[in-house]
């Protein structure tokens, strides 16, 4: 798919899109419509863009050593808490509380993004990525996705890329 710049009021204007035009970086939103009733957001967003489940990413907040750490892990597969807390550093990671997630970041479950988070959290990518001229990942909403390239998400959110998914 092709990238192009968007303005942050063509996008949309989430914390997510809005973090990206000011930081120069190419990207392409991605809309369509949320069905609340789908069980799974990134299965969702993977067949109404038609794009290979594991380029679309999905992303999690899950508690390592009692600080909040996002994941981002292809659609396709799981999140291995033992390698995400080792990949930071820690010894034990678990799933974040969801209110504490959606706090945290400001963003809703199923429209958590890495970018734009009301309180930057470390970051981690998995290295499937690197697989991959560009990914979608949330871009601050259910139903909205932006395509960019791995090493600028890593860039952005100054994320470790470590081999954190698994199938």
């Amino acid at each position: 798919m092709a990238k192009k710049q968007k303005s942050a009021k063509n996008s949309g204007g989430t914390p997510a899109t809005v973090a990206l035009t000011a930081a120069g970086t190419a990207f392409t939103l991605h809309a369509y419509e949320h069905d609340p009733a789908s069980p799974s957001y990134g299965e969702e967003a993977v067949e109404a863009l038609g794009v290979s489940p594991d380029r679309v990413f999905k992303t999690l907040v899950a508690d390592v050593d009692g600080e909040l750490t996002v994941a981002v892990v292809p659609v396709a597969g799981q999140l291995d808490l033992k390698a995400l807390a080792s990949a930071v550093g820690g010894k034990r990671a678990a799933m974040a509380d969801p209110a504490a997630a959606e706090r945290t970041t400001g963003y809703v479950r199923g429209g958590i993004s890495p970018l734009g988070q009301r309180k930057r959290l470390r970051t981690v990518l998995d290295a499937s990525a690197s697989d991959h001229a560009s990914i979608c990942i949330s871009a601050g909403r259910r139903g909205l996705e932006v395509e960019l390239s791995p090493a600028d998400l890593a860039a952005l959110t100054s994320a470790v890329v470590a081999p954190i998914g698994r199938a």
